[in-house]
């Protein structure tokens, strides 16, 4: 019954944060903010994206500074003299890790909108006052000011297990950071999709393969078939810009190989799935033959 009470009053909270439009004028002007110096360099949004790893990097970093201002906690009531010293390091290797873990996350929430975003913003401002507090520990022990500097670190851990919960809704209820693919069912067997002299060489086109949207192109006499969405956001691929053999998401530029639907470039982590095209008796038929996930195809077992 308490369970149940905690997490109804957790739910009313979230959504209050996710309806409240007054945080949007904020949160877009530091989003514009944001958006200058890491859409001008390719390099530095995959690199802070996660893209040659190919999962997001800001869940990675984070754990470094959670794990040393807790730490740190934890000495302060178990550690005596030499605890305090070694938690005063700790506090101190925390906040120079989050400069990092915070770049990882503005870099994410910028391609927000919505609901994500106020969320995301709240998220934002709780890490900083968390920051500010472990700041303030930091300098307080520094000053042989111990006792000072464990409470504002008890503190500052209070504010990071909201930041962190809230951190959490944004992945597993939100899925931002999610290949927004994951759950996708394709089909597995021959569809017919269209007629092949229904087709422009070098244009994309979207099809669906019975449910699912793809996009089909022919290019220097191939065909070739990728999943429409895109897996960082999901943005409809189709109405990208097209050259080369690879594909640029009109959503946040994430680019694409049509052969095989390797990701070349980010911010998106994840390849593109890719189907199995053949034509037979003037139509373009495709198929998705390697499903191992079991999650996509008995999701309840």
């Amino acid at each position: 019954m308490l369970s149940w009470q905690i997490n109804r009053t957790l739910d009313s909270l979230i959504d209050r944060v996710e309806r409240a439009t007054a945080l949007d004028p904020v949160a877009d002007r530091l989003v514009t903010a944001a958006s200058k110096p890491l859409y001008a360099s390719t390099g530095l949004r995959n690199v802070l994206s996660g893209t040659a790893a190919g999962h997001p990097l800001h869940p990675v970093l984070v754990v470094v500074p959670l794990g040393s201002w807790l730490g740190a906690s934890y000495l302060d009531l178990t550690g005596g003299d030499e605890g305090r010293s070694a938690a005063t390091k700790l506090v101190g290797l925390g906040i120079a890790a989050a400069i990092p873990a915070a770049l990882t996350g503005v870099n994410d929430w910028i391609d927000t909108s919505q609901a994500e975003r106020r969320v995301g913003l709240v998220h934002a401002l709780g890490n900083q006052l968390a920051l500010g507090l472990y700041a303030g520990s930091w300098v307080a022990r520094r000053r042989q000011r111990q006792g000072t500097g464990a409470v504002l670190a008890a503190v500052g851990a209070l504010a990071l297990g909201v930041t962190g919960w809230l951190g959490g809704h944004l992945s597993y209820a939100r899925g931002v950071g999610v290949d927004t693919t994951a759950f996708d069912h394709a089909a597995e067997d021959w569809v017919d999709v269209l007629r092949e002299d229904e087709l422009v060489d070098d244009r994309p086109t979207l099809v669906y393969d019975g449910k699912l949207p793809v996009l089909l192109v022919r290019t220097g006499g191939q065909l070739y078939a990728i999943a429409d969405r895109c897996t960082h956001r999901g943005g409809p691929l189709h109405e990208g810009e097209f050259a080369d053999g690879c594909i640029v998401c009109p959503w946040h530029a994430s680019r694409f190989r049509v052969s095989d639907g390797q990701l070349l470039s980010g911010p998106a982590t994840r390849n593109q799935r890719a189907y199995q095209v053949r034509t037979r008796y003037g139509a373009v038929q495709l198929r998705y033959a390697d499903e191992a996930g079991s999650l996509r195809t008995n999701p309840v077992s």
